[in-house]
């Protein structure tokens, strides 16, 4: 396996080899690093079975979004991550949007960022619902009811419905939902579009974010 981390600090590239090599299976994975954005991208064309990037959001010289947004054109196939001192809902919604599958603040602990990663290459997405938690507004009273399981069922779902709600708030593809299920993967896209439907949501990060308004997680 091998893991490509950009970032323009160099004590971050450093600390998070250590961090990276732990998600090799059999042996340790390779990490590479590069310090700017075209360092990146010479990297990944001479490295092209790379399995993943982690990648900063505050890279000097390109925007975030622009990196991230070059990234799919030019290699759709490799997953990338972004790894950010930022936390704000609105960023983490754009980067998702615009292709990420995971976002993980640069405050996170060792074990949150390798279990965020390890979802990532299993085929999931990793949503910071802490940090969209903090900043979400409140449940509005009449809405309000104690229990997150409670107000789950409130959403008028079937209860197979429920349990892909649960998997999607904990970042699971519909691939993972199909073989968790033992699903077809045309059944698991109506149920998650049942679920999208229940909260009002357009995908996936707006789903977590309205689930998390209403005391519901995974």
């Amino acid at each position: 396996m091998k893991i490509l981390i950009v970032d323009d600090h160099e004590l971050i590239r450093t600390a998070m080899k250590p961090v990276l090599a732990q998600l090799g299976e059999a042996a340790s994975a390779e990490v590479l690093d590069a310090p700017t954005f075209p360092r990146a991208l010479e990297i990944l064309a001479a490295h092209p079975e790379i399995d993943l990037v982690v990648l900063d959001f505050n890279l000097p010289g390109v925007s975030g979004y622009a990196a991230l947004v070059d990234l799919q054109e030019r290699h759709p196939d490799i997953p990338v991550v972004i790894m950010s001192g930022e936390d704000d809902p609105a960023i983490v919604r754009e980067a998702f949007e615009r292709g990420a599958l995971g976002f993980i603040p640069k405050s996170s602990s060792t074990p949150v960022i390798v279990n965020a990663l390890r979802l990532v290459l299993s085929g999931g997405t990793y949503v910071p619902v802490a940090a969209m938690q903090s900043r979400a507004a409140p449940p509005s009273p009449a809405k309000a009811a104690p229990g997150g399981t409670d107000n789950a069922k409130k959403l008028g779902l079937t209860p197979r419905q429920l349990e892909v709600l649960w998997l999607v708030l904990a970042g699971k593809s519909n691939k993972l939902i199909c073989r968790e299920l033992d699903l077809a993967e045309g059944t698991v896209k109506i149920h998650v579009a049942a679920v999208l439907k229940a909260l009002s949501a357009a995908n996936r990060v707006e789903a977590v974010i309205a689930a998390a308004r209403l005391g519901i997680r995974a």
